[in-house]
């Protein structure tokens, strides 16, 4: 019973009626249309807006990367002045895609470029019609930060103005254009030193270059991701610029008024070994180095081939007081002297005679005085550049002796001055330095040396014995300015004792105060040195090498000059070592209160000391030439 009456209260399942189906099929009518709609209006649009929603789609998936480049580091003088640097420029790009993406950003942007960076109309249309595909055209290279802020200023008054970006880059300058040059060196394209510090620290002077991700947003609005360059380490140089700057206009001004094949002057602190200036012939344009119109005439270039014009230019950027090698002559003198009295063979007051000649090996070899000087002290040979009394010291010596002692003031081997393309010189070897060589190598002939190694072994006659590494950088800094490294002076051995040396350095004063080198005095300074004169090859020719070594000041040495003039003209009529002596003074008179040093009042430091009758200015030449040889017995 209760069975029952639950059953008959449960519902009956409703019916699918007519008015449901009538409902169910407007739903499915207006959905129809709707579709309909949306199909006819897509059809429409593809036909009528296609293209531009084709590059709109294009240009949201586009993907752009570039190179962010380092800043190659600067390079300074010592005190600070900037005399290499790397300057930011841009390249200006044209993105074709971006640019042809609307009609509405064709006119502000073609307006914006046209304006601003003075390109016409017709140059960009050419482009756009060529490469409309593109995303990377360059379309200038070089141009100036002015100007980019200029177009930036303008793009962001109107966000139609698209298709145009900027990247970076750095342009090695040189401010003071030749100053300096084959000391400095100056970049191949790639950031690739060349010569000078530029190639010799070029990993340091490099940095890493960094990376630019980036994507167009809806807008077409450039959005990047980068990852920053690590600029390159900066270097201060021993060079001072004022007094490098001062040697190059007396190196000019001679070069103008006498003819040489070459010409190289030194400067150098003894103590450490730093080189304060340096310079050979006529400096180059760092920022123009490839252009010999300074050299040659446009005749002579017309008819130049290309190997013949590299050769020039490989001529001109070579550094000759690194680079090229010479006989030293007489200014080898004191080399000779000292090995002798640190192996006690003679002694500071010894004397020496000289008759005029000597017979080495059965040849005849000649003093610059061929009558003879008679009886000298040592200190009188220096003075007098007594070929003589050097050839009987090399005797006592003997060519082993002689030999090591070449090698232990660095003669021979490179001195690791920090700069490429230096020379290790040439020495004869031990089995070929024979009685007749021997003789000859005493007053510096049979050999060759390079002026580094010159300078480097005189600071040590003249600071003690300490030979120190010469060096152009003194200190390396990292891009902002931080010192990584110092550079310490290195010493590298002890050629001679402080005896040696002191006694050296009387006897150089002598020589400028009394000697063959009176020319290289300075009013009120004390000045002492050494000149040399070296006959060329062929002998024949009669031409010769000259040259002054000095130190100033003499009771205290501080710095070392060196001057070295190949071939001159007109060295017969004006004497061996005028040349050499006049242009050091002239230098000193002009750097020396530049460098802190000064005349003591109205002192007059020259010494009448008496010459040899037989000494004269005329007959300098023949004080350290190569004696004329003969056939003997």
């Amino acid at each position: 019973m209760d069975i029952g009456r639950k059953i008959k209260k449960q519902k009956q399942p409703k019916q699918f009626t007519a008015k449901m189906q009538a409902k169910l099929l407007l739903v499915f009518c207006v959905v129809l249309a709707c579709i309909a709609f949306l199909a006819i209006r897509l059809v429409y649009i593809n036909k009528a807006d296609g293209e531009a929603y084709k590059k709109r789609v294009l240009e949201q998936q586009s993907y752009v990367s570039s190179t962010i480049p380092y800043q190659r580091g600067t390079i300074y003088d010592s005190n600070g002045l900037v005399l290499a640097k790397s300057e930011k420029v841009f390249n200006i790009i044209l993105d074709c895609k971006v640019f042809l993406t609307s009609e509405y950003y064709y006119k502000p942007s073609m307006d914006a470029l046209c304006s601003v960076f003075g390109f016409t109309e017709d140059e960009i249309k050419a482009i756009l019609e060529d490469k409309p595909d593109s995303q990377y055209y360059i379309l200038k290279k070089g141009e100036t930060v002015t100007n980019v802020l200029a177009y930036e200023e303008l793009a962001s008054k109107n966000k139609y103005i698209k298709g145009v970006w900027f990247e970076e880059e750095y342009v090695r300058t040189y401010p003071y254009d030749s100053l300096a040059s084959r000391i400095i060196g100056f970049t191949n394209s790639g950031n690739v030193g060349t010569w000078g510090v530029e190639e010799y620290y070029n990993d340091i002077l490099n940095g890493t270059n960094g990376r630019s991700y980036g994507y167009y947003d809806s807008e077409l609005n450039l959005q990047k991701v980068t990852k920053d360059a690590q600029d390159g380490s900066s270097l201060v140089l021993t060079i001072d610029a004022t007094i490098q700057a001062l040697v190059e206009k007396h190196v000019s001004n001679f070069l103008q008024n006498t003819e040489c094949n070459n010409i190289g002057v030194l400067v150098m602190n003894p103590n450490n070994g730093e080189i304060v200036a340096m310079t050979s012939n006529q400096e180059y344009n760092l920022n123009d180095p490839r252009n010999l119109s300074a050299w040659f005439t446009e005749e002579e270039l017309a008819v130049m081939t290309d190997e013949e014009k590299y050769n020039k230019l490989n001529a001109i950027w070579r550094n000759f007081c690194i680079s090229d090698t010479y006989e030293p002559g007489s200014t080898f003198k004191p080399y000779t002297i000292a090995a002798a009295l640190e192996e006690n063979l003679i002694e500071p007051d010894q004397d020496f005679y000289c008759q005029g000649y000597e017979i080495k090996g059965g040849w005849t070899i000649y003093c610059n005085n061929k009558s003879g000087h008679g009886w000298l002290t040592l200190t009188e040979a220096l003075m007098k550049s007594c070929n003589c009394a050097l050839m009987a010291i090399a005797d006592l010596e003997g060519r082993d002796l002689f030999k090591v002692y070449q090698e232990s003031f660095g003669f021979g081997a490179k001195t690791g001055i920090d700069l490429p393309g230096e020379s290790s010189g040439i020495l004869m070897s031990l089995d070929a330095l024979n009685e007749t060589e021997l003789a000859t190598s005493s007053f510096g002939q049979s050999f060759n040396v390079s002026m580094i190694q010159m300078a480097s072994a005189f600071s040590s006659l003249v600071n003690g014995g300490y030979y120190y590494q010469p060096h152009v950088v003194k200190e390396i800094q990292s891009d902002d300015g931080a010192i990584v490294t110092i550079v310490d002076p290195i010493l590298v051995r002890e050629t001679v004792t402080k005896e040696t040396s002191d006694f050296l350095l009387d006897a150089f004063y002598q020589t400028v105060e009394a000697g063959t080198a009176v020319h290289a005095q300075v009013e009120g300074y004390l000045i002492g040195g050494k000149t040399g004169t070296a006959q060329k090859l062929p002998r024949a020719d009669k031409k010769y090498v000259v040259s002054f070594i000095g130190v100033v000041p003499v009771d205290d040495p501080q710095y070392i000059i060196y001057t070295v003039i190949d071939a001159p003209e007109d060295e017969t009529y004006f004497g061996s070592s005028y040349f050499a002596t006049t242009l050091t003074s002239e230098i000193l008179e002009d750097i020396l209160p530049h460098l802190g040093i000064y005349p003591e009042g109205e002192i007059n430091y020259h010494v009448d000391y008496p010459q040899d009758e037989t000494t004269t200015e005329t007959d300098e030449l023949n004080n350290d030439a190569v004696p004329e040889t003969t056939t003997g017995v």
